[in-house]
């Protein structure tokens, strides 16, 4: 792992086709479930240690702007990743303004949902609209961190003259597809088919969702 780490750090390491979709569909389905554990388990803290809420629209535990944040960070901190303080702050500032500019857009101009407030949360310091706050960039900022030299190199890893790379291909399409069908659906089918949407099946089981204002 050191290893790939110093090559990923101190050179463009080359990956053929199937390395590549491989590594992209284990980013975008591992960032968008990393953000639905921190958001479930932070709306639990929130709480009082009182309720778990269930967040994302989907039927899936996959949250689609941590998937968007993700690209995001690794675009904007690719050939910074030697300085680990700039990959903090490109990815402390970049995400920000992705998350105001997103909570603005869908609620602020659009007036369709609102994901979050934090004007209704704890630790919220340097809230601007609700929209954005300081300990989310923080959060988001340490998140990309983990994502530059950790998260990264360790999929490289994986998939990096790997002899099952066939299975690592198939098997990583296969449950990114998955993920993103489930967004898809939940995005388009309900609206035009008039299907139920994954919140309102999970809301008539009992579980509670939280922000969403339609």
């Amino acid at each position: 792992m050191k290893k790939m780490l110093k090559e990923y750090l101190n050179k463009d390491i080359k990956l053929n086709k199937k390395e590549l979709i491989s590594v992209i569909c284990m980013i975008i389905v591992f960032s968008g479930v990393f953000g639905w554990l921190y958001e479930f388990l932070f709306y639990y803290l929130n709480s009082g240690f009182k309720t778990f809420y269930m967040r994302g629209g989907n039927f899936l535990p996959w949250i689609n702007i941590y998937a968007y944040g993700a690209f995001l960070i690794l675009i904007l901190t690719y050939k910074r990743r030697k300085h680990p303080i700039q990959v903090f702050l490109i990815s402390m500032i970049s995400t920000g303004i992705l998350e105001y500019i997103s909570g603005y857009v869908l609620y602020g101009k659009l007036h369709w949902i609102r994901c979050w407030d934090y004007n209704q949360e704890v630790l919220n310091f340097g809230n601007i609209n609700g929209y954005v706050c300081l300990r989310s960039v923080l959060v988001f900022g340490l998140s990309g961190l983990l994502l530059v030299y950790f998260i990264v190199p360790l999929f490289i890893k994986l998939v990096k003259n790997n002899k099952k790379i066939n299975t690592i291909y198939i098997v990583s399409i296969i449950v990114c597809s998955i993920f993103l069908i489930d967004e898809v659906y939940n995005l388009i089918f309900p609206s035009l088919f008039n299907l139920p949407k994954a919140t309102s099946i999970y809301k008539d089981l009992g579980l509670k969702y939280l922000y969403f204002k339609y």
